[in-house]
């Protein structure tokens, strides 16, 4: 046992268990990115590694939470945004070298028995027109989830993973902290680097040798990271070019099922059990000029019925302003907004739903889908609802 690790069965599967209630608590957790982080196992291409999973939370959100544990502290709630999200790693693929090809196979994603989903006052894609604070508990039995909070509606297993990711090198650390650093400097919505409740502490917090350059975990990157794609299932492969040697490979902020666009900024966020196969395709980042990761599979990631899905009602939004009347220009975020705001609309006053309750249960059941961006000056967005997520249907 090391850092909560043993070899289980053959020699070639290794588990990572979780120790410790909060990441800040587990040798083998972290909530910043930077390469300095150490791997608490190396592996070889074709082994596979069982890694117990956090919530993106890190535990702060439990089945006796209520809506005012979802207001952050900044707000003067109790929410440590600071914690998010605890990863479990890093894993070092040996062999792994810049240039290469990671493939990391999603073999299964165990879940627990209980997610939740909220709407934090601040965040999420509406939260100028549907602030927070808002909670759903969801209870899990076999592969559907239903919520006390949201009485007829019932949701069907499709467990991914919010955050999989690999280490940027130094150098490429360096060009996104500058980035983003500019951004935030013309008003962009960035999390920097912050030192406060950073894991490790040692590398990342108060004093930490890295802690101006410890990256949070809040954007998708070129390494991964929170992408939150909802057909990376069980038999999905994500394909990340190598930055590091060893690759670096950490997860965590699972998720029981999700929408497209997860727009309200959680959707059924839980504690799983991911179960990962690594492989490489050597130098192939760098022959075909691979910069970013990629994703394939070779089967639906859900029954057929509910990948397409079968049965759907949709809303549409244009570059339109909803307000004001007033035509915007190719605006594709303004597009998405108003399907996603004729969606919670629709719920509303079809099914009876609060406005807090459509808004959630967009963000676990409804697909934000681009139709087209070609026909000027209005770009067309449909927000797609399963139907066999009511079960009176």
């Amino acid at each position: 046992m090391f850092f909560g690790l043993e070899s289980v069965a053959a020699a070639d599967t290794f588990r990572i268990r979780l120790t410790g209630a909060r990441c800040a608590d587990d040798p083998a957790c972290h909530n910043r990115f930077h390469p300095a982080i150490k791997p608490v196992i190396t592996v070889k291409p074709g082994d596979t590694v069982i890694m117990e999973t956090r919530d993106a939370f890190d535990g702060q959100i439990t089945p006796t939470s209520t809506a005012a544990d979802a207001i952050p502290t900044f707000l003067g709630g109790s929410l440590n945004l600071n914690q998010v999200h605890p990863l479990t790693g890093p894993v070092a693929v040996q062999g792994a070298e810049p240039g290469d090809l990671l493939v990391v196979h999603i073999v299964d994603i165990i879940p627990a028995d209980f997610a939740y989903t909220i709407n934090v006052p601040g965040f999420g894609f509406l939260r100028s027109e549907v602030p927070g604070p808002a909670i759903l508990h969801w209870d899990i039995v076999g592969d559907v989830a239903t919520s006390r909070d949201l009485p007829g509606v019932r949701i069907h297993a499709e467990p991914s993973m919010g955050t999989t990711g690999i280490a940027l090198s130094v150098a490429k650390t360096e060009e996104v902290y500058q980035r983003e650093h500019e951004l935030a400097g013309r008003g962009g919505f960035v999390l920097e680097p912050l030192e406060n409740d950073a894991v490790p502490a040692s590398l990342c917090g108060h004093g930490g040798a890295f802690a101006s350059r410890c990256l949070r975990t809040i954007p998708t990157r070129e390494n991964a990271g929170n992408i939150d794609v909802k057909q990376l299932t069980k038999g999905g492969r994500l394909l990340i070019p190598v930055f590091v040697p060893g690759a670096l490979f950490s997860a965590g902020d699972a998720h029981f099922a999700q929408g497209d666009g997860e727009i309200a900024g959680t959707t059924m966020e839980m504690n799983v059990t991911l179960v990962a196969k690594f492989s490489l395709r050597k130098g192939e980042a760098r022959r075909l000029g691979i910069t970013t990761f990629q994703f394939e599979r070779d089967d639906f990631f859900a029954p057929p019925e509910r990948a397409v899905p079968k049965r759907f009602f949709a809303t549409t939004g244009i570059s339109v302003d909803r307000n004001t009347g007033k035509n915007e220009s190719e605006d594709l975020t303004l597009s998405a907004r108003n399907a996603a705001l004729n969606m919670i609309d629709h719920l509303v006053r079809t099914r009876g739903l609060t406005r807090q309750q459509a808004y959630m249960l967009s963000s676990t059941a409804v697909d934000l889908h681009i139709n087209q961006l070609v026909d000027v000056p209005n770009f067309l967005v449909s927000a797609f609802l399963h139907l066999d997520v009511f079960q009176d249907d």
